[in-house]
Parts: C-alpha cells; sequence; structure tokens
C-alpha cells in the first residue's frame, strides 16, 4: 500500500486488489480446514522433498534431515551428520528389478555430500573436504548416476565414486541443473546455460562434454525447468523468459517483462515509474506440460503451451515475493511468499477488466528467432483477447515467517516450511473426520461393540 501511496506504481481498482488482501473467513473451496504444526527443526526450513505416498523429508540451516509420516505427523528419523546449512537435497531410487529403495542425497555448507537411508536414518556414505559447497544436485535414474554443481560439475555413481568433473569458470557457480534428452543435461551458471552430454562406456564408466554455451540472458538465470521431452524453460532476475528446444537447445520464445509505467506526475515516472529488480524477478517456475506457472515479484502469470497465449495473470498475487508456486490442474494453482501466506488461486472464464493485459511476460511470443532489442522496450500496451481472471479461492495462514516451499501428497495433504523453523501439515477437515469417524466403529466393532 505504501508504495502506490509513493507513486512507485498505480493502486489497481478494488476490484484487483481486494480478494488479495481479504478473502475473508468464508472460504468454500478451501478444504485445509485442518492444521497440525511439525516442531523439530531450530532454524530456517528452506527444503521440502516427498519420499514416498506418505513421507517426506526436510531439511535447511540447522544441518538436519527429519523425516516425518505426513499420515500422522509423527518424526519418524533424524538425520544428523552436517555441520552447516544444507545447501541442496533430492530422492535417488535405485531399482534392481526386483525391489525398489529410495535414499536420500544431501549436500551442505560444510562441503561434504551425504546419503542416507531415511527407513533407517543411518548414513550410508557420505564426502567431504570438497573444494567447494554444492548448490543444486541431479539424479539421473536411467543411467544410475546423479550430479553435483556448484563451483564444478560432477558425476557420481550409485557407491558415491566420482565418474568425471568439469570445472566452470562463473563466479556464482552452477545454481540449478536439469535433466535433458539423449543423454544431456543444462547448468544454469549466472547469466548463461551450459549444455553438457554424459556418455557411458562398456566398462560402465562416465565422462562428460561440454557441448554449448547460452548466452542469451541478460541477467542472472533464478529458475530453469523441464516442460516435455521436447521443451525447457529459463527464467531471470530481470524478468526474461526463455523457451527452449530440448534437442537442438535454440530459442522457441523470448518475453520480456514489461510494467506500464505511472502517469501520476513526470518526475514519478523518473524516479519511481520503472520497477524494481524484485518486481519483475523470475523466482520460481513450474510446469504440468500444458501450463507454465511463474512467480514473478509478488506477481503470478499462467501461460498456456498449447495456445501460445496468456491464460491469466494477477500482478500482486502477495504482499511479497513469491517463493514457490503449484499447478494443481489446469485451473487451480499454489503459491506461497515471503509475506508467510500460502494461497489457492483458480483460473476463472471472466474478463479482467481491473487491469489491462500488458505485452509484457508473456504478452506476446515470437517463435523462431530471438526477438530481443538492443533499445529500450517499447511500451505500446497491447490487448490479449480471452484473458481470464486468477481469482483467490483459498488463503491458508499459519507461519509467522517466509515460506519457502511446499509440497502436495493430493488427497493425503499439504506439507509447508518456513522460516519460523516450523514445518505445517494442513489436511483437509472434512475427509479427515471421516477417516475418524471410520476408525471409531471399526474399533467399536473389534471390542464387540459399547
Amino acid at each position: 500500500m505504501l508504495r502506490w501511496i509513493l507513486g512507485g506504481r498505480e493502486a489497481q481498482s478494488s476490484v484487483e486488489k481486494s480478494p488479495v488482501l481479504c478473502i475473508g473467513e468464508e472460504q468454500p473451496k478451501n478444504w485445509f480446514t485442518e492444521l497440525q504444526v511439525l516442531k523439530g527443526h531450530f532454524d530456517i526450513v528452506r527444503f521440502l522433498v516427498q519420499i514416498d505416498d506418505f513421507r517426506c523429508a526436510s531439511a535447511g540451516d540447522d544441518g538436519l534431515v527429519l523425516v516425518w509420516n505426513i499420515e500422522t505427523g509423527e518424526r519418524l528419523q533424524e538425520l544428523r551428520g552436517h555441520s552447516q546449512q544444507i545447501t541442496a537435497i533430492t530422492t535417488f531410487t535405485c531399482n534392481d528389478g526386483l525391489t525398489s529403495h529410495t535414499s536420500l542425497i544431501t549436500a551442505s555448507s560444510d562441503r561434504s555430500l551425504s546419503l542416507w537411508d531415511p527407513d533407517t536414518g543411518n548414513r550410508v556414505q557420505t564426502i567431504s573436504d570438497l573444494q567447494s559447497s554444492v548448490k543444486c544436485l541431479l539424479v539421473l535414474e536411467r543411467l544410475c548416476v546423479w550430479v553435483s554443481g556448484g563451483e564444478e560439475l560432477c558425476v557420481w555413481n550409485r557407491d558415491f565414486q566420482l565418474q568425471c568433473h568439469k570445472q566452470n569458470h562463473s563466479d556464482t557457480g552452477i545454481t540449478a541443473l536439469i535433466e535433458l534428452p539423449k543423454n544431456c543435461i543444462a547448468a544454469a551458471m549466472d547469466k548463461e546455460i551450459m549444455i553438457y552430454r554424459l556418455t557411458v562406456s562398456h566398462d560402465s564408466s562416465v565422462s562428460v562434454a561440454e557441448l554449448r554455451c547460452l548466452s542469451d540472458h541478460q541477467d542472472q538465470i533464478r529458475a530453469l525447468i523441464n516442460i516435455n521431452d521436447g521443451l525447457f524453460a529459463s527464467g531471470s532476475h530481470a524478468g526474461e523468459l526463455i523457451l527452449w528446444d530440448a534437442i537442438d537447445w535454440n530459442i522457441l520464445a523470448y518475453e520480456h517483462i514489461l510494467w506500464e509505467e505511472s502517469q501520476t506526475s513526470a518526475q514519478a515516472e523518473i524516479r519511481l515509474g520503472a520497477p524494481k529488480p524484485s518486481e519483475m524477478s523470475i523466482q520460481h517456475l513450474t510446469t504440468n506440460g500444458k501450463l507454465i506457472l511463474a512467480a514473478v515479484g509478488s506477481g503470478l502469470y499462467v501461460y498456456s503451451i498449447l495456445t501460445k497465449s496468456v491464460l491469466a495473470y494477477r500482478k500482486v498475487a502477495h504482499d511479497s515475493n513469491v517463493l514457490h508456486t503449484m499447478l494443481l490442474s489446469d485451473s487451480e494453482l499454489m503459491s506461497c511468499s515471503e509475506d508467510g501466506s500460502v494461497r489457492m488461486w483458480e483460473i476463472q472464464d471472466l474478463p479482467l477488466p481491473a487491469e489491462p493485459a500488458s505485452p509484457g511476460f508473456f504478452g506476446m511470443w515470437t517463435f523462431g528467432r530471438s526477438n530481443k532489442q538492443a533499445g529500450p522496450p517499447s511500451k505500446k500496451i497491447m490487448e490479449v483477447p480471452n484473458i481470464r481472471m486468477l481469482e483467490l479461492t483459498g488463503d491458508l495462514i499459519g507461519h509467522s515467517g517466509a515460506v519457502q516451499m511446499f509440497v502436495s501428497f493430493q488427497e493425503n495433504g499439504l506439507v509447508t516450511c518456513s522460516t519460523d523453523q516450523l514445518l505445517i501439515l494442513w489436511k483437509n477437515g472434512e475427509r479427515q473426520s471421516h477417516l475418524r469417524s471410520l476408525a471409531l466403529f471399526k474399533k467399536l466393532e473389534e471390542n464387540g461393540g459399547l
């Protein structure tokens, strides 16, 4: 509200802002009416990873990894071993044809990597005294290897033996990794994306070769995701989003966020009209193969890959930056923010009269060559037909700090983690009441009734 008063950006009409600021106590489409607070961490909880249908692991700045039963909220295991904060965590599933077992791989600022058995809580393998801390992990289950990224790219086998490595020359190091077709991987490093290819020889040794450097972003890459077998996408701190061909790594679409400038006065335009980097930074991207959902500053943008058009967007979806998003379906999505809230949204077949469509982010896609311009981008407002409303349908208030991310267990619940050192397990209240009633009747039958 303060930034509107100062003239930094024109206040949107009441139709745009009132549903965001206050949805009220009546939330008929919000089924998360029962919550359970999970305690165990003593510092910021940054990561959640799903182990199976009923277990998840949490990790953060205290160096702990905790394994939880999301049915009961019980803490199953406490994995201790790292002396500093966890910087990355992932699951590693080995399938020998008869049985399948899921392990956890963690990386820490203490410059070590660990393999854990979440069933027993034992640390199975560990690698210490690395040259630098690892920032991201990627498991290639088909090749039965995994990759760590930081100041260098390292490829490891299932026994934690280093297969090969590649030094990079970026000051920031590798911050994100994704798998591409034909045994390739993409690594985000500052403003560039490096494409590597892994080759497995007859003696099962692995080598890595650098194939191409994609240097089309103008600012640091903040998000890198697979869309499907043929597409991947990247988003930058300056609001650039690039859609890439996953086979030949060419640009299929390039878009840059353009905000309408304030029209209050010439001085306001000069001093406060330009968006701050945080307002247009792409913090997170997610996709279901049909849609791309982008967290841009405090806003949300939904783009249809099929029709190559915007379905819905809301510039101010939260009071602070959106940190994590998820598509529940083709019409429902969720987001969490630094403001401590988790919000549910629905794409409704209604016009969006309160906010004319902008040519900015996803406003227009050009396929083929990049349409980047050397000069300042055009500020002409272009109308996008059939734009729909992104309507707030639920507001989950429980955390007192920034919500870092969440994991959905479908009908079994939702788990969120936060800077307040807590996890919250959100459940469908009606379903839980029904399950408790069934359990009670079953117990009465076993005891021969009252």
